[in-house]
């Protein structure tokens, strides 16, 4: 059986909500409001787990009843209609399996987080920096698809329309979720634009993917914050604006700098240039609480080389490869559009197999 290794915690599970259950419903605990409000939130958080368990129990014990029954049906009518029934139970105990093992796996505490990602051309010269624009791009084209709000907090782009690096915040119900996985070293290989002898070029760009950070996450203390004022570029070096409004800000305990341009106006470039250093140092936090995820911003970006990469955009042959879980989806324009939920959705389905066989194994 799928379910054999977990049945123990899911009996127990099983159990603690019928109990909860039955407090709910005796009037002399839900007398007490608290008491009451806190037990209701604790069935809520095992209800999905322990209701599918108890259907899942139910499905087990009808397929046999099932298979009884169409062995001593009489007529083809029967036997079909047998059959039809017994197949409606399997397709729905395997539905259950799978749907109980998902909300069994572990969950990343940061999965429902806004994220903020780094966007950063490497090894390809000015053709890693016209890709580094095309990734941006689909990056923002697949928040659109989801409805999420993209907001630029600095970027450096070329004046051929490529991007040196682009720091960006994506706003969304589980952001963090749907894009930790897009961290790594991104390759492209194909014949740039620049290239007049049509020799295919191989180039690289690195992507970061950070959980933002909330104020009560990270307390900015004023004293350690050095911060400059300047006025922002355009791609070619010229000051777009006569008023100096982009904020630089360095944390002194670090050496964290972060920047904002982007915005008009030299309060919203702080409040900005805020969020992205708070969000930079959570996740320095969160390294050193944790030696698992010590140097996970390193680990996803790796040094930029062409050798270190997680996917690859091959041109010529029209496919896109994720070698985490070798899969391909030959269709580059459609990636390149912000059609990457396939490949999220392989990703996020492996990382749960993984956390199944590491709880499995302890």
């Amino acid at each position: 059986m799928a379910l054999e290794q977990a049945k123990p915690k899911l009996d127990e599970i099983e159990q603690r909500y019928r109990e909860l259950d039955a407090q709910l419903n005796d009037p002399d605990f839900s007398s007490d409001y608290q008491r009451y409000l806190q037990a209701k939130k604790a069935q809520m958080e095992i209800e999905g787990v322990a209701l599918a368990y108890r259907e899942y129990r139910q499905v087990l014990a009808d397929i046999p009843e099932a298979e009884d029954m169409l062995g001593s049906a009489g007529d083809p009518s029967e036997r079909e209609l047998g059959m039809e029934m017994l197949d409606t139970l399997k397709s729905r105990r395997d539905e259950l399996e799978e749907n109980i093992r998902l909300m069994l796996a572990p969950k990343d505490p940061n999965d429902d987080r806004n994220v903020q990602m780094e966007i950063r051309a490497a090894a390809g010269g000015e053709e890693a920096k016209l890709f580094a624009g095309e990734l941006f791009r689909m990056y923002t084209r697949y928040a659109e698809r989801r409805k999420w709000k993209t907001e630029v907090i600095d970027i450096q782009e070329t004046g051929i329309g490529g991007v040196q690096e682009v720091t960006f915040q994506v706003v969304g119900q589980g952001a963090y979720s749907q894009l930790k996985f897009e961290g790594g070293v991104h390759r492209v290989q194909r014949v740039p634009v620049t290239e007049s002898s049509g020799r295919m070029q191989t180039s690289t760009i690195t992507v970061a993917v950070l959980p933002e950070a909330d104020e009560v996450d990270v307390e900015l203390d004023e004293k350690d914050i050095k911060e400059d004022i300047y006025h922002s570029s355009s791609a070619g070096g010229q000051n777009v604006q006569k008023v100096a409004t982009a904020i630089r800000l360095t944390h002194i305990p670090t050496g964290i700098v972060v920047q904002c341009q982007d915005e008009r106006s030299q309060l919203q470039n702080k409040i900005k240039a805020r969020n992205a250093l708070r969000t930079r140092l959570y996740e320095l936090k969160l390294q050193q609480a944790n030696d698992a995820l010590s140097g996970a911003r390193r680990s996803q970006v790796g040094s930029g080389e062409r050798s270190e990469k997680i996917r690859t955009y091959h041109f010529q042959d029209g496919r896109v490869t994720d070698h985490r879980i070798n899969k391909t989806i030959f269709n580059v324009p459609a990636v390149l559009d912000g059609d990457i939920q396939e490949f999220i959705d392989g990703l996020t389905l492996a990382d749960m197999a993984e956390k199944m066989r590491d709880e499995s194994s302890k």
